[in-house]
């Protein structure tokens, strides 16, 4: 990477991506790799979407940027697709998944202030969870690693562990406004709370006066089977944030609430100056549309079936290599025996692009329109990884 980027981040040096079709990216070095990462659940549907690219060039060529001190037709035109297929009545438009949680955090804690409670500050989340990377949301999630060098203090929030009810009990407080979770974990191992779980979290919000908070950043817009993660399950929120798959690509983020929640944050106490803007929003309407066709949810949930089949029978054949398949939908973790990099470099060495999750897992996050071929094709690849790591270590065998 060259010198003048901040060196947060460390891709491998000889891979540089010039094009992307469908599940594919392709190299400067004519190397075709399948992506089921899909730029960590953005690409909704694939690379260079046909449909996805002629909305935006259509919008590119008419609008680009106007600023919230104007209405934007694209941005009411998606807010009511969202509102009219979810729980929402009230949208705020981000540029992405850590602004959409910061304005979920902002919201829960300005409803009770407009409540005359003041003092309801302090956020309730759970260990491993991951909600972005701003100040706030690092806070929330309390990743040590994360935290380190950039605050003091908890910033009023407070972990529990995964799916511990009793926990949360002890942790409320008369200062408790809201419970903040990601319905499916992404970055702390691919893990989905119970319904059984989610439904005592909601009778619990609603006997202590709390907010219940779902972060679909990772997991909405169509990757578990549904429109979003939340109708997978018995449980409706309060507010939800949204980003990553809506914009297909494009930056978007989407903050979504009941009307007795959002309307309670009035004429200045939230903004953004790129957020909602018509290149975002047309490409996301377009998402929703895509999503809500005829037939691509039950195309998700029968690939999900043939994704599921696939690990579990490669887990099967190699007991010492890979365990336990963790998840929903098309947003699946695999226990890795060896360590998950290792696994991921194997996997990537012979064209398949794979991320990696907490509890040594790999995780699989491959377009909603992914093909059945595609999804052997990718298990095929992790099989030569395991017949490779075997070759390096009988033990494995």
């Amino acid at each position: 990477m060259r010198e003048e980027m901040m060196p947060t981040y460390a891709p491998p040096e000889h891979m540089v991506v010039t094009h992307g079709k469908g599940s594919y990216l392709f190299t400067a070095a004519g190397k075709k790799y399948l992506d089921f990462v899909s730029g960590i659940a953005v690409n909704a549907f694939g690379h260079a979407n046909p449909e996805l690219a002629q909305v935006l060039s259509d919008q590119a060529s008419k609008l680009w940027h106007t600023s919230n001190m104007f209405r934007i037709p694209q941005a009411e035109a998606l807010a009511k697709k969202i509102t009219d297929n979810s729980f929402g009545e009230r949208v705020f438009f981000a540029n992405s998944g850590a602004e959409a949680v910061e304005a979920a955090i902002k919201t829960a804690r300005y409803y009770h202030h407009s409540k005359g409670q003041p003092e309801r500050k302090r956020i309730i989340g759970f260990e491993s969870a991951f909600h972005g990377r701003t100040i706030a949301t690092v806070a929330a999630a309390r990743n040590k690693a994360h935290m380190t060098g950039f605050f003091n203090g908890d910033l009023d929030f407070d972990q529990v562990p995964f799916e511990d009810l009793q926990a949360i009990e002890n942790t409320i407080t008369t200062q408790t406004a809201a419970i903040l979770l990601e319905p499916v974990q992404g970055e702390g191992g691919v893990r989905a709370f119970s319904n059984e779980f989610l439904k005592k979290l909601r009778t619990l919000c609603n006997d202590k006066g709390i907010l219940l908070i779902f972060d679909e950043v990772q997991c909405g817009v169509g990757r578990t089977g549904k429109l979003f993660a939340y109708q997978t399950t018995d449980t409706t929120p309060d507010i939800m944030s949204l980003a990553k798959g809506l914009g297909g690509g494009f930056p978007i983020g989407a903050c979504v609430t009941t009307a007795e929640v959002g309307d309670t944050m009035h004429f200045g106490t939230h903004g953004t100056t790129f957020g909602g803007n018509p290149l975002a929003c047309a490409v996301g309407g377009k998402v929703i549309d895509m999503v809500l066709a005829p037939g691509q949810l039950e195309h998700i949930q029968s690939m999900t079936q043939v994704l599921w089949h696939e690990l579990k029978t490669l887990g099967g054949e190699f007991p010492k290599i890979f365990g336990e398949v963790t998840g929903k939908g098309l947003m699946v973790g695999m226990v890795c025996i060896p360590e998950n990099t290792q696994l991921l470099v194997a996997a990537r060495d012979r064209g398949l692009l794979i991320a990696k999750s907490g509890g040594n897992k790999i995780r699989f996050l491959p377009p909603l329109n992914v093909s059945a071929p595609e999804i052997k094709e990718a298990t095929t690849i992790l099989k030569h990884c395991a017949q490779y790591l075997i070759q390096e270590d009988a033990s494995l065998a």
